[in-house]
């Protein structure tokens, strides 16, 4: 067994695009009429489904970095870059590529709406941005590791500052990284900076991993720090707003949703890091490398990629709970079996893209 292999990461990753799954299927199909908030079943659920994408963001951070300053000591620094900025593409690419309407345009009817920007092109661009940074640094991982954290609390405590932000003179397909003015589900600020704490994680474990005591240390490290985040980062802006007289602090402690989904996802860090050897199982680590052909397939299953026609359009907000929890753990399931038994799997994805870049240089 190879003794840096962070098994958990899979768990977690594993978690959370199981936990997107449930929650695209439920949130798109549920009946409005059941979204009660003050029902403590649909209140927990709406609770966790705000966590995946921040856990999806974070790990994500974690991996890729972790994989990037090891490839350092195993003298495959520069593939592993090619590499990172390759899948980075690739993942902007398949974002845009998942919203092109091939029917109507075959048919002459053309939208800016495939230019909305979602989680992969704000994972692809942060991957680049990442590996920007690390070069920049030259691969110092000390440096690295500091500009990483300061970074993404930079991003955390000027949120409200471009909260509302629109780019009206900014063309649409740049724009839709900044403002979700035009449809964009997600942007690249904030969500960087929860890709940029992943990779400030990624320095401690590739720093301090074959301590002894270290699993003891940064588990406790995780807990202790998420309940804070949790329940005292806006108590603490606040004191910081008193003390120093600076608005920014009060508006980040009124709206505080970042720290604190950061704090819910160090939790998880620390249960799943701590059950390492419980859930390190065959198929929960196979859910976790498969991510993106997971992602690739529900999307196309719900939302009606190409088409137009998902469940989206068949059915609609129209199951009761019952309904929706059965649907739900049978789409987890058709949809984790294709990506198994039918997929391309994400290396042979990657191999695919590089040999055509190799093409396009050699022409």
């Amino acid at each position: 067994m190879n003794k840096k292999r962070l098994y958990f990461i899979d768990a977690i990753r594993a978690f959370a695009i199981l936990m997107m799954l449930q929650g695209h299927f439920i949130d798109t199909l549920l009946d409005v009429s059941y979204r009660d908030e003050s029902k403590t079943i649909f209140w927990i659920w709406k609770y966790f489904r705000g966590i995946t994408a921040p856990t999806f963001f974070t790990i994500s951070g974690l991996i890729f970095s972790y994989l990037l300053i090891r490839a350092k000591n195993n003298g495959n620094l520069q593939q592993r870059m090619r590499k990172g900025l390759n899948r980075g593409l690739m993942l902007i690419g398949i974002g845009y590529l998942l919203r092109v309407p091939i029917f109507k345009w075959l048919i002459g009817k053309f939208s800016s709406y495939f230019l909305i920007v979602d989680v992969l092109q704000c994972i692809g661009i942060s991957l680049i941005i990442i590996v920007i940074i690390y070069k920049l640094t030259l691969k110092k991982t000390l440096v690295f590791s500091i500009l990483m954290l300061v970074l993404g609390l930079s991003i955390f405590l000027t949120e409200p500052l471009y909260r509302y932000l629109e780019y009206p003179n900014v063309p649409v397909l740049f724009s839709n990284y900044l403002t979700k003015a035009n449809g964009s589900v997600f942007t690249i600020l904030p969500w960087l900076g929860y890709m940029a704490f992943g990779a400030f994680i990624s320095t401690l474990f590739y720093r301090y991993l074959e301590r002894p005591r270290f699993k003891l240390a940064i588990v406790i490290g995780f807990f202790v720090c998420g309940l804070f985040l949790i329940f005292k980062s806006s108590w603490l802006f606040n004191q910081l707003y008193y003390l120093l007289n600076v608005k920014l602090f009060e508006d980040v402690a009124y709206y505080n949703y970042l720290f604190i989904r950061l704090g819910n996802v160090l939790i998880l860090f620390s249960v799943f890091y701590l059950l390492e050897k419980y859930i390190k199982q065959p198929l929960i680590l196979r859910i976790g490398q498969k991510t993106l052909s997971i992602y690739v397939i529900h999307f196309i299953v719900i939302y009606g990629s190409f088409t137009g026609i998902g469940l989206h359009q068949l059915v609609g907000k129209t199951l009761t709970p019952w309904q929706a929890l059965i649907g739900a753990l049978t789409f987890l399931t058709t949809v984790c079996f294709i990506s198994f038994y039918y997929a391309r799997t994400n290396a042979f994805v990657y191999s695919g893209i590089r040999k055509i870049i190799d093409k396009i240089k050699r022409i």
